[in-house]
């Protein structure tokens, strides 16, 4: 069986097409669909923009979009399995023996030192029990008190003088006629991006990324500033609003798509 690669590269030559040709009609640079069709997943970078572009890729060219997806999903689980094996399996022995020589030389000192401390305490503990039982006991008088002091020094003393009210109104140390500060209502305009599906998701506004990642369906952001510019791993899933006007979904699930806003 063919590659996956090498399918998209025989349907696309079946119909006559460069890698040119195809990047002008869907909008994906002809290096991403060139490290498609050799297979070269690292030069097209997150897994979410890989599945995006074969989705979009295939559904060009006939292919079944939701097929490639999974066969690319179940190779890229297989390496990643494969190579956690191979990095583990001749580091594991290497490691278990470093590690337990590397005990043995911590733990010989400190039961030594563990050893000594012990020996001293014990010392401690029987010499201060015969010292402590060859001495006499010293009995301590205590002055004798009238009751009418030991009563009086058990009451607390109370100042005459009150303490002052404590005013708990708000605004109380504003000056008389003094008028509050005007409310602010001209600001920047705002964007929203709201997701009814997941989607990878990337928001700068004035030049400043505001938002980047994967994020689960029902996830709502919004931002303030004049210029934004919105790139969406699964168009179809997320909705734009301009002023509390919505813009729509970008494109169909499954595409990446990028797009400027003036706010």
């Amino acid at each position: 069986m063919p590659s996956l690669g090498d399918r998209f590269r025989a349907s696309r030559e079946a119909r006559g097409l460069s890698l040119s040709d195809v990047s002008e009609q869907i909008r994906i640079r002809s290096v991403y669909l060139g490290a498609i069709e050799d297979e070269n997943w690292d030069a097209i970078g997150a897994p979410v923009y890989t599945r995006g572009f074969l989705r979009t890729y295939a559904r060009y060219l006939g292919l079944d979009p939701e097929e490639v997806v999974a066969e690319f999903s179940g190779r890229s689980a297989i390496e990643a399995a494969q190579s956690i094996s191979a990095s583990m399996g001749g580091a594991s022995a290497d490691y278990s023996y470093a590690e337990s020589q590397r005990r043995s030389r911590l733990l010989s000192p400190l039961l030594w030192v563990a050893g000594l401390v012990a020996v001293c305490l014990i010392a401690f503990i029987v010499y201060t029990e015969l010292t402590g039982r060859s001495k006499p006991s010293a009995t301590v008088a205590l002055p004798s008190s009238s009751p009418t002091a030991v009563a009086a020094s058990a009451v607390p003393s109370v100042s005459s003088s009150p303490s002052p009210e404590v005013s708990a109104s708000p605004g109380a140390s504003a000056s008389p006629g003094a008028s509050p500060s005007p409310a602010v209502t001209s600001g920047p305009s705002t964007i929203e991006v709201v997701l009814s599906a997941p989607s990878w998701i990337r928001v700068a506004v004035d030049g400043s990324v505001s938002m980047e990642g994967t994020f689960p369906a029902g996830t709502s952001r919004v931002f303030r500033g004049k210029r934004a510019f919105v790139r969406i791993g699964n168009a179809g899933g997320v909705d734009v609003l301009v002023d509390g006007k919505s813009v729509g979904k970008l494109g169909a699930t499954g595409d990446v798509v990028e797009r400027s806003f003036t706010l």
